[in-house]
């Protein structure tokens, strides 16, 4: 086994201290300048802005779709092959280092950081606006269809399963492998040491790190931006309130100062909270969702998503001879992009809690279990968001308008709609506190040079960043500079994903040589 004094590449190596701060030169002043180049761009001309990175996402996407689903399937099969092969009993930090973490905790800050937030925004628009043809149906189902609506639970499960999880899993192994067993940074460029050794310490590695920094800040200011859009309709709903740029402003600010709070408090007092609160609360809401809707209905539902899941797979992962291209890039290719531009903020931050986790734990974990749990948790949300559209009831029949609001016009037509609505208006706060957090924890590490214990105030910084971010791009540019700047995010996918590639070869063969050390 390698270890950390046999390389040159250490946590921090070639950090400056600052007034106070202490962060790897140039990774923090670099990220630091485009990020508020970025910032300036998409204010000046907000509409042209978005029209540019639109059309280099839309370029990457329609020129890369095969790209993108091949590494797709090709991280689902790793992942698997890491389960059942020798190497799986490798553990991160060594023969003896037992979990940090309860079980229970672990999986569920893996969970909030990874896209608890997004089944909450997604679990009904996305089956309805399937069903409904609102742009495009999986593989040209006919819309409102008994085929129909089975494509679409077949193929929200798709994207929401297996294939996200398991770029996830890739990074956080690699990750987590070469931080806790080789002594190696926390950040991204210390999976590609063992390919390319000490000049992952050079501008190659300087510029991987900076694409991971900027991915995760626009990826979470984004999020942060829309997110405050959906808990504003939520607010509206409830009591009437006009859904006003004020007011997702005030909730911007709300979260920002709860993030600012849990990043002071640290992982166990912070983040670690916040997603056991979380996993508490989305299971009573889901309990009872599944409940409300009809008990026997939803054990037959799980049977049905299951076996819809399992006939929509493998035709949907594959990339030859599409006829339904409107939807394949609109929906599957984007997803595979995004997910990919979060891997590095996902991966890290599993990484950094998963120490003392062996790799077929971690896989069995990170793979399947979410994916279950996406599959319980959409059969009750996208099942009853379906029966309701199929049956004439509410304005789900009517299709998708407002994406914002999709969820609380499921729940209005369900017991004690008031109650569920302003449970599920916290849960969208709580997981974006939960996002913000642990994204801000992994930016801090990638642009501190990998420490881990950097001030507090830096950890701080960086939480207020993505919240002034959001807040300035929501009101100066409005939906045309956050669409610029998904679309940068989003756009970063591209040269991830042979990252991402190249981080899998890397991988299995440190874990091969640990395996036999």
């Amino acid at each position: 086994m390698s270890s950390s004094s046999e390389t040159v590449l250490e946590p921090g190596i070639d950090n400056k201290q600052f007034w106070g701060l202490d962060f790897h030169n140039p990774v923090f002043p670099i990220t630091a300048t485009l990020i508020v180049a970025f910032i300036i761009y998409a204010l000046l001309d907000p509409a042209q802005a978005s029209a540019q990175m639109s059309a280099a996402r839309t370029w990457s996407i329609e020129h890369f779709d095969w790209l993108f689903m091949f590494a797709g399937n090709l991280f689902v099969i790793f992942c698997i092959a890491l389960i059942f092969l020798p190497v799986g009993k490798v553990r991160l930090g060594g023969p003896t280092q037992r979990p940090e973490y309860s079980t229970w905790s672990w999986f569920a800050m893996l969970f909030a950081a990874g896209m608890g937030i997004g089944l909450m925004f997604w679990s009904v628009a996305e089956p309805v606006a399937y069903y409904t043809d609102w742009y495009g149906t999986p593989l040209n189902a006919a819309a409102r269809t008994p085929e129909g609506m089975r494509a679409a639970m077949g193929a929200t499960i798709f994207h929401w399963g297996l294939h996200p999880w398991a770029i996830y899993g890739v990074v956080a192994v690699a990750i987590g492998f070469f931080t806790f067993n080789m002594g190696l940074p926390l950040t991204l460029r210390s999976a590609f040491y063992p390919i390319i050794g000490n000049r992952v310490r050079g501008w190659g590695g300087h510029v991987v790190d900076i694409i991971a920094a900027l991915a995760t800040m626009f990826g979470l200011a984004t999020s942060l931006g829309l997110g405050a859009q959906q808990a504003a309709s939520g607010i509206h709903f409830l009591t009437g309130l006009e859904n006003t740029l004020g007011l997702q402003l005030a909730i911007i600010v709300g979260v920002s100062a709860v993030t600012i709070l849990s990043v002071w408090r640290g992982i166990d007092g912070g983040v670690k909270v916040l997603s056991n609160i979380n996993m508490v609360l989305a299971t009573i809401l889901m309990v009872f969702v599944a409940i409300a809707g009809g008990l026997v209905a939803y054990v037959k539902g799980l049977g049905t998503s299951l076996v819809d899941y399992a006939e929509y797979i493998l035709p949907l992962s594959n990339w030859i001879g599409r006829d339904d291209q409107t939807w394949f890039h609109g929906w599957t290719v984007f997803y595979w992009a995004w997910w990919i531009s979060w891997s590095p903020f996902v991966g890290i931050f599993i990484a950094r809690v998963s120490k003392g986790r062996t790799v077929r734990e971690m896989i069995t974990a990170i793979l399947l279990v979410p994916t279950l749990v996406t599959i319980l948790w959409m059969t009750a949300f996208g099942g009853n968001a379906l029966t309701e559209a199929s049956t004439g009831v509410g304005e789900l029949a009517n299709g998708i308008g407002d994406v914002s609001l999709a969820m609380f016009q499921m729940l209005e037509h369900l017991p004690l709609t008031a109650i569920t609505s302003a449970l599920a208006v916290m849960l969208v706060l709580v997981f974006f506190v939960t996002s913000a957090d642990s994204g801000s924890l992994v930016i801090d590490s990638i642009t501190a040079g990998g420490k881990t214990d950097t001030p507090r105030t830096q950890r701080m910084f960086w939480a207020i960043l993505v919240g002034t971010i959001a807040g300035i791009l929501l009101s100066v540019g409005g939906k045309d500079a956050l669409s610029a700047l998904q679309a940068g995010a989003v756009t970063t996918g591209l040269p991830f994903t042979v990252v991402l590639l190249i981080m899998t070869v890397g991988l299995y063969k440190a874990l091969h040589q640990e395996r036999y050390a």
